[in-house]
């Protein structure tokens, strides 16, 4: 059933689009009233996904991947220009009875209004504030690779990148019962957050040894190394960085053969192997926004931009020496 507040006129609404490489705009998105099944979301955050958003910005997406990067509800076509994000929420002003007046979280581009199919919302849980759920997609991706790496109870795992992924993979791998987490990254001043998590903290040179879980979240060849050298005799090493059209060069020699290593990829696109039988994706990403009800967590959402300031503030963002955690877009009724 639909509210009264689904009627009324053609909405301009506003989005960013990343225009060409290094350049972003705020362009106008007229916005029909909904019909039946569709909800009008205000948005209040939408996060940016410093890695996968720099590849964008940077022109960085290799051809054989424009189809498969293609985000829900994105708008043009790689590499540019393209309407691009998927990280928002909102509150649903107009559509299902059910559903108005909720927060909720939406796999969309950066934009101030917008419009979907109803279905494709996800209710943000109580106790999760809107702007912790900007983390709810990497949550998800953190997810999968915890069930991709088969980690359990009493496991030493490290985590080799201790950006806003793989900090919430050591958050997820803190929780197992008995286990050893240590996040490994060049910054030392991620120590408090990691530790606040659940999770030791080592500088790269310091890294513990013998693991039976490495998972890799540094998106560097430097990284990847260190993560291989963390790994014990028969241990896997999970790859979750994402590196575009860059070639890495990875070292396979020493002993990666004689500890029988594996290397293993895991991305978000598809339920983990161990989980596709029994899980939706819906049933995923509600997982993943249940996970996110951990108040420290907070500290992985590092800098706010008005929506207004988007257009100047992203190229200095997604910039290729920018550093920080997770930044968010704040939206003027937020």
């Amino acid at each position: 059933m639909m509210t009264r507040r689904s009627a009324g006129k053609t909405r301009v609404a506003r989005a960013v689009w990343y225009a060409g490489k290094g350049l972003v705009e705020l362009r106008a998105a007229p916005l029909a009233a909904p019909q039946p099944g569709e909800a009008l979301v205000r948005t209040l955050f939408s996060g940016i996904s410093r890695g996968t958003e720099r590849l964008v910005f940077g022109g960085a997406v290799g051809q054989s991947e424009w189809e498969r990067m293609r985000g829900p509800n994105q708008e043009g076509a790689f590499p540019f220009p393209v309407k691009y994000g998927y990280c928002a929420t909102g509150v649903v002003e107009a559509g299902p009875t059910e559903l108005v007046g909720k927060t909720v979280f939406c796999l969309h581009p950066h934009q101030d209004y917008f419009k979907v199919a109803a279905a494709t919302l996800v209710p943000v849980p109580d106790g999760v504030p809107a702007r912790r759920a900007t983390l709810i997609a990497n949550m998800e991706t953190a997810l999968n690779a915890l069930w991709d790496a088969g980690a359990g109870p009493g496991d030493r795992v490290v985590v080799v990148g201790a950006g806003v992924v793989g900090l919430l993979v050591a958050s997820l791998a803190a929780r197992l019962p008995g286990a050893e987490v240590t996040a490994v990254d060049v910054d030392p001043a991620r120590r408090p957050i990691a530790e606040t998590l659940g999770a030791g903290f080592a500088l790269p040179d310091a890294a513990p040894q013998d693991a039976d879980i490495v998972f890799h979240a540094s998106a560097t060849a430097a990284g990847l190394s260190t993560a291989i050298k963390c790994a014990g005799f028969e241990a896997t090493i999970v790859e979750m960085s994402w590196y575009g059209d860059k070639p890495v060069q990875i070292d396979l020699g020493g002993a990666f053969h004689s500890r029988r290593l594996k290397l293993v990829s895991s991305q978000v696109g598809h339920v983990a192997t161990s989980r596709r039988p029994r899980w939706s994706y819906r049933r995923r990403v509600e997982a993943a926004a249940r996970l996110l009800a951990l108040p420290a967590l907070d500290a992985l959402v590092a800098e706010e931009i008005a929506f207004e300031d988007a257009a100047r503030e992203l190229p200095r963002i997604l910039g290729p020496d920018a550093q920080g955690l997770a930044p968010v877009i704040r939206y003027p009724q937020a």
